[in-house]
């Protein structure tokens, strides 16, 4: 799982207006690894340059150096936003995502956040909310819509080949699970492996079918074999769900965390039409390797094969939105019907 690191929220004041540079100028929130990996990832493309950096672990701090050596470190989200930047990459635990996106939002930055962009439905709105008052950018790293793979069967989908869709099936089997306690208090995570990995597959299916809306949605969670619901104070470790769309797909999702699955991670999600089928579905195991498969009856036809160094590209394609002038998005309403399922899913 991603290492992220504790910064605790404090209220910002306004930051100056900051001129418009050749080149982008961003802080980054909490660099753990995955913040790391999407700081290196908009360096390397040389769309953004890496202004200012706030971590309380010393240990991520010097790591971030080695590749922005001159970059400001600051203390705190205050000092962060008080440096000369048009946007904040965060990547901190869930339970600050929101509160620090919305400090960030109103102080005039973009926001690239890690997902969940909240931890309930009614957190999510209020982010969308704060970036569409301030006018400005907000996207959030569901960073599988960024793999050449799903692209692929996202055009598929879109170009009617696969007839009429009445069939999703999501998966997320993942035989580890997180290492930091915060994951495993529902009040700082928000959940267990539906929020963790569930909201990826949940908006890949929508997002490929338009984001229909959602009749009906039934759900068992499950710790360490166990049935739990909210009210146990427990996150669950094993989810299946059934969602039902007004449009008519039945979409089924299957999600884990340390599941003898005989592999490390299983991951996919397929579309079956009235046409045939396709499926973006990881390889051998790997949490990074992916392809896109057609299928036909019995017939299987690869599409899209390894290597993609896709990781950090939902991070570059957000800078490089911002380094456009890109402001505020409709799209954004998108991360509200995403959580708004995953609310229904835990039944609250």
């Amino acid at each position: 799982m991603a290492e992220e690191t504790v910064l605790e929220p404090t209220k910002a004041a306004a930051a100056p207006n900051v001129a418009p540079t050749d080149t982008l100028k961003l802080g980054f929130l909490g660099i753990g690894w995955i913040g790391r990996n999407r700081m290196e990832a908009i360096a390397n493309s040389g769309v953004g340059e890496v202004t200012a950096v706030a971590d309380p672990v010393p240990q991520n701090v010097e790591e971030a150096q080695k590749t922005a050596p001159n970059t400001k470190v600051c203390q705190t989200i205050n000092e962060l936003l008080e440096e000369d930047i048009e946007g904040v990459v965060i990547a901190t635990p869930s339970a600050f995502h929101a509160e620090q996106s919305i400090i960030a939002l109103e102080s005039g930055k973009a926001v690239f956040c890690q997902k969940p962009l909240g931890r309930y439905a009614e957190e999510t709105k209020r982010v969308v909310e704060a970036a569409r008052q301030a006018n400005t950018l907000l996207g959030v790293d569901l960073s599988y819509r960024s793999t050449v793979a799903m692209r692929k069967v996202y055009e598929l989908v879109k170009s009617g080949e696969l007839g009429d869709i009445y069939g999703v099936e999501l998966v997320f089997h993942n035989a580890y699970g997180p290492d930091k306690a915060w994951f495993y208090d529902p009040k700082l995570s928000g959940g267990g492996c539906v929020i963790d990995l569930g909201v990826h597959l949940v908006d890949l299916a929508l997002w490929t079918l338009d984001f229909p809306e959602v009749e009906h949605v039934t759900s068992s969670l499950f710790s360490k074999g166990k049935r739990v619901t909210p009210a146990d104070g427990k996150v669950e470790d094993y989810a299946t769900a059934s969602i039902h769309l007004a449009t008519g797909p039945h979409v089924q999702l299957s999600c884990s965390w340390n599941l003898p699955a005989g592999q490390e991670a299983i991951i996919s999600a397929t579309f079956y039409g009235t046409n045939g089928g396709a499926s973006f579905k990881n390889v051998n195991g790997s949490f990074y390797d992916f392809v896109a498969e057609r299928f036909w009856g019995t017939k299987t036809e690869t599409l899209v094969s390894p290597p993609d160094t896709w990781g950090g590209r939902a991070a570059v394609e957000w800078a490089q939105r911002v380094a456009n002038g890109e402001k505020f998005h409709e799209e954004a309403e998108q991360f509200v019907k995403v959580a708004t399922v995953l609310d229904r899913i835990y039944g609250r």
